[in-house]
């Protein structure tokens, strides 16, 4: 859906679509409409390509405006599964081009996200290092001049699986404290809860929970289904984080033992292999799946469907799978992220998009401007940039007052 949107009606009223409900959300992202002034001054990226993969939604496209404003050329695609099509459509006429659509396959999904490369972009915006890792495996990363990167899922990819594989300076954006605190912890844990209750329209209050892993997004997930009155339980491998879940009160188990008391197991690790094979035995009849880690791996889906005896949809967005046991297990979103793969997704609030876009644009421009002042390899938000962006948002909260 990179053409010209005009050449078609329909496409013409998705944009229309798409450019209504983009006005509503960028009035509200009050610290990227002064990085927007700024960039126009500066011109940041003029003559610089970037590609990107990113969920494709009403708040990136925010971003994706103010990079073209700075004098960037945009291209790029989406994440699986949260593609929303008026928003690409509304980006298509202000010349930005991505690559697919929301109901993609993920074959469609990994050639778009090589289309993207084979663009020659000369800085990425990655979410989950796929750019990266598709730039290193086809030898072009030397070409790439630096990026960012979004997530923890990515930043473990680029340390582990592609370390000393990447050429150029990648800052990680989910290494902030501030993205931790607002995005990951209160908003991600108020996205992921309010999607639980507005795709499977459960009740909290009362409902045993499990959530896997203890990092921000973790904390963020079990603080608000506990304010909400769920009864919550913690898997967490590291020592120092179920310490920290302990004395917060949460019980701490292994998912073994927790499986079979949990009603709701959500998995936020950003790690492969949370819930498999040894658990779906002992899982309680109508559990309720879910993840909300970037890749759709935490949950083992394939092998538990490959087990069942009838995979039935009962929305878009759940499905009941049997198993030969008689029970059943729910499952959201077929293991991608149900806060934003979901129906109707809304994914996590303006205010924190706002704060984690505008150190994404913040850390382009270094990349764009200073690369020299970088080092080759994931690494963190230079503190200059965390020390502006967090007396702006005191400055916005103060004046709010």
């Amino acid at each position: 859906m990179s053409s010209d949107v005009s050449a078609n009606p329909s496409d013409a009223n998705l944009a229309d679509q798409g450019e209504a409900r983009l006005g509503w959300i960028r009035d509200r992202m009050r610290l990227l409409a002064g990085v927007r002034a700024e960039f126009d001054a500066r011109k940041p990226f003029a003559g610089l390509t970037i590609g990107v993969a990113l969920h494709t939604e009403p708040k990136t496209a925010v971003l994706l405006e103010t990079l073209v404003v700075g004098g960037a050329r945009v291209v790029g695609t989406g994440n699986h599964g949260s593609t929303q099509d008026d928003i690409v459509a509304a980006l298509a006429r202000k010349g930005i081009s991505l690559f697919g659509h929301r109901d993609e396959t993920v074959d469609e999904h990994y050639a778009n996200l090589g289309k993207t490369i084979d663009t020659r972009p000369n800085i990425l915006l990655d979410n989950g290092a796929d750019l990266a890792a598709i730039a290193a495996d086809r030898g072009v990363a030397n070409s790439i001049m630096g990026g960012t990167e979004e997530t923890t899922s990515g930043g473990f990819r680029l340390r582990e699986d592609y370390a000393d594989r990447i050429p150029f300076p990648v800052i990680v954006i989910n290494d902030s404290p501030l993205k931790a605190i607002a995005e990951n912890r209160h908003a991600v844990g108020q996205s992921a809860v309010e999607s639980f209750m507005r795709i499977t329209n459960l009740q909290v209050p009362g409902r045993r929970f499990v959530v896997a892993g203890y990092g921000w997004c973790g904390r963020g997930v079990a603080q608000y289904l506990r304010a909400l009155g769920g009864r919550v339980a913690v898997v967490e491998i590291d020592e120092i984080k179920g310490f920290e879940a302990a004395f917060d009160g949460y019980r701490v188990a292994s998912l073994e033992e927790l499986a079979p008391w949990a009603d709701v197991i959500i998995t936020a690790t950003g790690r492969p292999d949370v819930v498999t094979e040894s658990v779906f035995d002992s899982l309680q009849d109508g559990v309720v799946l879910g993840n909300i880690g970037h890749f759709p791996w935490e949950i083992d889906v394939p092998a538990l469907k490959k087990r069942a005896t009838s995979v039935t949809p009962v929305a878009s967005a759940i499905e009941q799978i049997t198993m030969p046991s008689g029970r059943s297990v729910i499952l959201l979103a077929d293991g991608r992220m149900f806060n934003l793969a979901g129906d109707h997704p809304k994914g996590n609030s303006i205010e924190s998009m706002d704060l984690g876009f505008t150190l994404q644009a913040l850390s382009l421009e270094r990349v764009a401007t200073a690369p020299g002042t970088l080092v080759a390899g994931p690494q963190r938000i230079p503190d200059d940039i965390e020390r502006h962006i967090a007396r702006k948002t005191l400055e916005l909260l103060r004046s709010s007052l």
